[in-house]
Protein backbone atom coordinates (compact mmCIF):
# COMPACT_ATOMS: atom_id res chain seq x y z
CA UNK A 1 0.00 0.00 0.00
CA UNK A 2 1.32 2.92 -0.92
CA UNK A 3 0.62 6.29 1.17
CA UNK A 4 -1.67 7.85 -0.64
CA UNK A 5 -3.88 4.73 -0.69
CA UNK A 6 -2.95 4.21 3.54
CA UNK A 7 -3.81 8.08 3.75
CA UNK A 8 -7.15 7.52 1.71
CA UNK A 9 -7.85 4.98 4.01
CA UNK A 10 -7.64 6.97 7.27
CA UNK A 11 -9.65 9.83 5.25
CA UNK A 12 -12.43 6.99 5.10
CA UNK A 13 -11.75 5.70 8.73
CA UNK A 14 -12.75 9.77 9.53
CA UNK A 15 -15.66 10.20 7.07
CA UNK A 16 -17.45 7.28 8.68
CA UNK A 17 -16.79 8.86 11.87
CA UNK A 18 -18.32 12.32 10.94
CA UNK A 19 -20.81 10.36 9.39
CA UNK A 20 -22.41 8.38 12.25
CA UNK A 21 -22.95 11.77 14.00
CA UNK A 22 -24.06 13.71 11.58
CA UNK A 23 -27.00 10.24 11.26
CA UNK A 24 -27.76 10.34 15.15
CA UNK A 25 -28.37 14.53 14.88
CA UNK A 26 -30.38 14.43 11.59
CA UNK A 27 -34.43 15.69 12.20
CA UNK A 28 -32.84 16.78 15.73
CA UNK A 29 -30.64 19.48 14.64
CA UNK A 30 -29.58 21.81 17.46
CA UNK A 31 -27.73 24.85 18.91
CA UNK A 32 -28.11 26.54 15.17
CA UNK A 33 -26.24 29.74 14.35
CA UNK A 34 -26.16 31.76 11.08
CA UNK A 35 -22.37 32.55 10.41
CA UNK A 36 -23.84 34.55 7.26
CA UNK A 37 -26.87 35.35 5.37
CA UNK A 38 -27.89 31.76 4.81
CA UNK A 39 -24.51 29.93 5.94
CA UNK A 40 -25.36 27.97 8.85
CA UNK A 41 -23.86 25.64 11.17
CA UNK A 42 -25.29 23.40 13.70
CA UNK A 43 -23.91 21.35 16.80
CA UNK A 44 -23.80 18.12 13.88
CA UNK A 45 -21.33 20.16 12.10
CA UNK A 46 -19.10 21.05 14.94
CA UNK A 47 -18.89 17.54 16.35
CA UNK A 48 -18.74 15.71 13.20
CA UNK A 49 -15.35 18.40 12.53
CA UNK A 50 -14.63 17.26 15.81
CA UNK A 51 -14.48 13.89 15.36
CA UNK A 52 -12.88 13.57 11.53
CA UNK A 53 -10.33 16.20 12.84
CA UNK A 54 -9.22 13.51 16.35
CA UNK A 55 -8.81 10.49 13.97
CA UNK A 56 -7.00 11.95 10.92
CA UNK A 57 -4.55 13.97 13.66
CA UNK A 58 -3.86 10.50 15.34
CA UNK A 59 -3.65 8.76 12.56
CA UNK A 60 -1.55 11.18 10.03
CA UNK A 61 -0.05 13.93 12.88
CA UNK A 62 2.70 15.02 9.72
CA UNK A 63 -0.35 16.28 7.71
CA UNK A 64 -1.78 19.63 8.65
CA UNK A 65 -5.84 20.07 8.82
CA UNK A 66 -7.83 22.81 7.49
CA UNK A 67 -11.70 22.36 8.46
CA UNK A 68 -14.49 25.03 7.70
CA UNK A 69 -15.50 25.30 11.07
CA UNK A 70 -12.76 25.33 13.11
CA UNK A 71 -9.99 26.21 10.61
CA UNK A 72 -6.81 25.48 10.95
CA UNK A 73 -3.18 25.00 9.06
CA UNK A 74 -2.49 25.84 5.30
CA UNK A 75 0.58 24.41 4.19
CA UNK A 76 2.43 22.31 1.55
CA UNK A 77 0.42 18.90 2.87
CA UNK A 78 -2.83 19.14 4.36
CA UNK A 79 -6.67 18.08 4.58
CA UNK A 80 -9.28 19.76 3.62
CA UNK A 81 -12.50 19.22 5.66
CA UNK A 82 -16.40 19.91 5.26
CA UNK A 83 -17.53 18.11 8.35
CA UNK A 84 -21.75 18.70 7.08
CA UNK A 85 -21.63 19.42 3.48
CA UNK A 86 -25.29 20.52 3.09
CA UNK A 87 -25.84 22.24 6.04
CA UNK A 88 -29.22 23.71 4.73
CA UNK A 89 -30.50 20.35 3.32
CA UNK A 90 -29.47 18.76 6.66
CA UNK A 91 -31.45 21.52 8.64
CA UNK A 92 -34.59 21.34 6.16
CA UNK A 93 -34.92 17.58 6.23
CA UNK A 94 -33.34 17.03 2.83
CA UNK A 95 -30.46 13.67 3.22
CA UNK A 96 -28.98 14.86 0.35
CA UNK A 97 -25.49 15.75 2.71
CA UNK A 98 -22.04 14.75 2.65
CA UNK A 99 -18.57 14.39 5.28
CA UNK A 100 -15.99 15.84 2.82
CA UNK A 101 -12.13 15.15 3.07
CA UNK A 102 -9.44 16.24 0.74
CA UNK A 103 -5.77 16.02 0.59
CA UNK A 104 -3.96 18.90 -0.85
CA UNK A 105 -0.39 18.07 -1.75
CA UNK A 106 1.90 20.90 -3.12
CA UNK A 107 -1.31 22.69 -4.52
CA UNK A 108 -2.70 19.68 -6.33
CA UNK A 109 -5.33 17.62 -4.83
CA UNK A 110 -4.34 13.88 -4.18
CA UNK A 111 -6.53 11.94 -2.23
CA UNK A 112 -10.89 12.32 -2.07
CA UNK A 113 -12.77 10.89 0.18
CA UNK A 114 -16.47 11.84 0.54
CA UNK A 115 -18.84 9.93 2.28
CA UNK A 116 -23.04 9.90 2.28
CA UNK A 117 -23.68 8.80 5.41
CA UNK A 118 -28.35 9.31 4.98
CA UNK A 119 -27.85 8.12 1.41
CA UNK A 120 -27.48 4.48 2.47
CA UNK A 121 -23.85 5.40 3.88
CA UNK A 122 -21.98 5.67 0.09
CA UNK A 123 -18.46 5.96 0.17
CA UNK A 124 -16.91 7.72 -2.58
CA UNK A 125 -13.30 7.31 -2.58
CA UNK A 126 -10.35 8.19 -5.11
CA UNK A 127 -6.29 9.47 -5.02
CA UNK A 128 -3.98 10.32 -7.03
CA UNK A 129 -3.49 7.62 -9.45
CA UNK A 130 -5.51 5.03 -7.75
CA UNK A 131 -8.97 5.53 -9.95
CA UNK A 132 -11.91 6.09 -8.16
CA UNK A 133 -14.90 3.91 -6.21
CA UNK A 134 -18.16 4.46 -4.71
CA UNK A 135 -18.61 1.59 -1.80
CA UNK A 136 -15.24 -0.27 -3.31
CA UNK A 137 -16.98 -0.34 -6.69
CA UNK A 138 -14.70 1.50 -9.92
CA UNK A 139 -16.61 4.59 -11.20
CA UNK A 140 -16.29 6.52 -14.39
CA UNK A 141 -17.40 10.09 -15.95
CA UNK A 142 -20.63 9.77 -18.14
CA UNK A 143 -20.14 9.31 -21.85
CA UNK A 144 -23.03 11.32 -22.53
CA UNK A 145 -22.98 13.65 -25.61
CA UNK A 146 -23.70 17.66 -24.77
CA UNK A 147 -26.96 17.54 -26.24
CA UNK A 148 -27.81 14.71 -23.66
CA UNK A 149 -25.75 16.02 -20.46
CA UNK A 150 -27.45 16.73 -17.48
CA UNK A 151 -25.03 18.73 -15.13
CA UNK A 152 -25.55 20.47 -11.97
CA UNK A 153 -24.91 23.57 -10.61
CA UNK A 154 -25.17 25.98 -7.54
CA UNK A 155 -25.92 29.19 -6.86
CA UNK A 156 -23.56 31.89 -4.97
CA UNK A 157 -26.08 32.62 -2.71
CA UNK A 158 -23.32 33.53 -0.35
CA UNK A 159 -22.05 36.82 -2.53
CA UNK A 160 -24.62 37.85 -4.71
CA UNK A 161 -22.86 40.26 -6.55
CA UNK A 162 -21.58 37.48 -8.27
CA UNK A 163 -25.47 36.47 -9.47
CA UNK A 164 -25.27 38.79 -12.76
CA UNK A 165 -22.00 36.81 -14.09
CA UNK A 166 -23.21 33.15 -12.69
CA UNK A 167 -27.11 34.23 -14.59
CA UNK A 168 -25.19 34.65 -17.78
CA UNK A 169 -23.57 31.42 -17.24
CA UNK A 170 -27.03 29.90 -16.12
CA UNK A 171 -29.18 30.85 -19.22
CA UNK A 172 -26.39 29.74 -22.16
CA UNK A 173 -25.88 26.30 -19.99
CA UNK A 174 -29.64 25.94 -19.82
CA UNK A 175 -29.72 26.59 -23.56
CA UNK A 176 -26.97 24.44 -24.38
CA UNK A 177 -27.70 21.58 -22.48
CA UNK A 178 -30.39 18.71 -22.27
CA UNK A 179 -31.46 20.32 -18.78
CA UNK A 180 -29.54 21.51 -15.34
CA UNK A 181 -29.89 20.08 -11.76
CA UNK A 182 -29.09 22.10 -8.21
CA UNK A 183 -28.56 19.67 -4.99
CA UNK A 184 -26.96 22.12 -2.99
CA UNK A 185 -23.92 20.08 -1.65
CA UNK A 186 -20.71 20.61 -3.71
CA UNK A 187 -19.16 17.07 -2.56
CA UNK A 188 -22.11 15.04 -3.54
CA UNK A 189 -22.39 17.15 -7.17
CA UNK A 190 -18.68 15.93 -7.54
CA UNK A 191 -19.24 12.31 -6.57
CA UNK A 192 -22.65 12.10 -8.81
CA UNK A 193 -20.45 13.66 -11.75
CA UNK A 194 -17.46 11.46 -10.95
CA UNK A 195 -19.85 8.65 -11.00
CA UNK A 196 -21.75 9.58 -14.58
CA UNK A 197 -25.05 10.14 -12.75
CA UNK A 198 -24.37 14.16 -13.88
CA UNK A 199 -22.51 14.72 -16.50
CA UNK A 200 -20.63 18.01 -15.26
CA UNK A 201 -21.10 20.24 -12.66
CA UNK A 202 -20.18 24.40 -12.03
CA UNK A 203 -20.13 26.32 -9.67
CA UNK A 204 -18.57 29.68 -7.75
CA UNK A 205 -16.95 31.30 -4.68
CA UNK A 206 -16.91 27.91 -2.61
CA UNK A 207 -14.49 26.70 0.05
CA UNK A 208 -11.37 25.00 -0.54
CA UNK A 209 -13.31 22.43 1.78
CA UNK A 210 -15.94 22.00 -0.43
CA UNK A 211 -14.45 21.00 -3.72
CA UNK A 212 -10.67 19.40 -2.73
CA UNK A 213 -12.26 16.02 -2.40
CA UNK A 214 -14.52 15.72 -5.05
CA UNK A 215 -12.26 16.85 -7.62
CA UNK A 216 -10.24 14.04 -6.84
CA UNK A 217 -13.05 11.64 -7.72
CA UNK A 218 -13.74 13.54 -11.10
CA UNK A 219 -10.22 13.16 -12.45
CA UNK A 220 -9.55 9.55 -11.33
CA UNK A 221 -12.92 9.16 -13.09
CA UNK A 222 -11.81 10.27 -16.35
CA UNK A 223 -13.06 13.18 -16.19
CA UNK A 224 -11.47 16.91 -15.96
CA UNK A 225 -11.44 19.52 -13.25
CA UNK A 226 -10.63 23.58 -14.03
CA UNK A 227 -11.52 26.78 -12.70
CA UNK A 228 -13.71 28.92 -14.66
CA UNK A 229 -10.72 30.45 -16.77
CA UNK A 230 -9.09 26.93 -17.71
CA UNK A 231 -5.97 27.01 -14.86
CA UNK A 232 -6.02 23.40 -13.43
CA UNK A 233 -6.00 23.88 -9.74
CA UNK A 234 -6.93 27.69 -9.23
CA UNK A 235 -10.48 26.43 -8.35
CA UNK A 236 -8.63 25.20 -5.06
CA UNK A 237 -8.84 29.12 -3.96
CA UNK A 238 -10.85 30.80 -6.06
CA UNK A 239 -13.60 28.21 -5.61
CA UNK A 240 -14.50 28.70 -8.98
CA UNK A 241 -14.81 25.43 -10.72
CA UNK A 242 -15.78 23.39 -14.03
CA UNK A 243 -15.77 19.64 -14.03
CA UNK A 244 -17.50 17.32 -16.41
CA UNK A 245 -16.85 14.29 -19.25
CA UNK A 246 -14.28 15.50 -21.28
CA UNK A 247 -16.60 16.83 -23.99
CA UNK A 248 -19.36 19.02 -21.30
CA UNK A 249 -16.03 20.23 -19.35
CA UNK A 250 -15.09 22.06 -22.41
CA UNK A 251 -18.84 22.68 -23.32
CA UNK A 252 -19.08 24.39 -19.70
CA UNK A 253 -15.48 26.06 -20.05
CA UNK A 254 -16.59 27.45 -22.98
CA UNK A 255 -19.49 28.74 -21.68
CA UNK A 256 -17.67 30.63 -18.53
CA UNK A 257 -14.30 31.91 -20.06
CA UNK A 258 -17.48 33.93 -22.95
CA UNK A 259 -19.19 35.18 -19.87
CA UNK A 260 -16.78 35.59 -16.88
Amino acid sequence: MNELQSLCEMAMQAARAGGEIVSAHFGAARNIEEKAPGDWVSAADVASEAAVKTILTDLAPHVDFFGEESGGTRSELGWFVDPLDGTSNFLHGLDAVGVSIGLVRDGVPVVGVVHAPLLYGRMYHAYLGGGAYKDGTPIHVSTRSVAQAIPATGFPFRKKHLVPTYLEVFKAAFETFEDLRRIGGASLDLSWTAEGVFDGYFEQALGTWDVAAGSVLVREAGGVVTDWAGAENEFLWSGNIVSGNPAVHAKILEITKSVA
